[in-house]
């Protein structure tokens, strides 16, 4: 239900269906849901972190009330692509939480997804307080448009 692979994730998944993308901190969690057709990317909300049950549960009806069929986690690799302690977290937490949530799991590359938010957030005179609000879950909504993109791109080509 882990898939390493993109490519095997997106195969794993129904035609349709919406997805979350999660931005995993070690305080908090940004939460990002796509359109049932995988188009667009919307940043949800951030979830403060506590205990795993208690982020689960919430993770959990967040899936039910979307209708979720699947989840990409942000995997956050060193700029040299190798994966440090902060990766080996996030693969922890996905190994939990399909023990709560039995939905598809697929890893994206997060470098740089919340350098790009910033980015955006500033581009859009958006005050330092609310920066510091929504920061996470616009992280989250660049790393599941980055899948949404690359499903759309697998589609011209002709899929995995």
């Amino acid at each position: 239900m882990i898939h390493d692979s993109i490519e095997d994730f997106l195969a794993s998944l129904p035609r349709t269906g919406a997805l979350a993308g999660l931005d995993l901190g070690t305080k908090t969690v940004g939460v990002a849901v796509s359109d049932g057709l995988r188009r667009i990317a919307t940043p949800l909300l951030t979830v403060r972190r506590t205990k795993f049950t208690e982020d689960a549960a919430k993770l959990k009806a967040i899936a039910a009330e979307r209708r979720l069929v699947g989840i990409v986690l942000g995997l956050p690799r060193n700029m040299d692509g190798s994966e440090g302690p902060r990766a080996q977290s996030t693969r922890a937490f996905a190994r939990n939480l399909v023990q709560v949530l039995p939905l598809p799991v697929g890893f994206w590359d997060e470098r740089l997804s919340t350098v790009a938010a910033e980015r955006a957030l500033l581009e859009a005179d958006t005050s330092r307080k609310r920066r510091a609000e929504v920061i996470d879950h616009v992280a989250a909504g660049y790393i599941l448009q980055g899948v949404l993109d690359r499903l759309d791109w697998l589609g011209r080509e002709g899929g995995p």
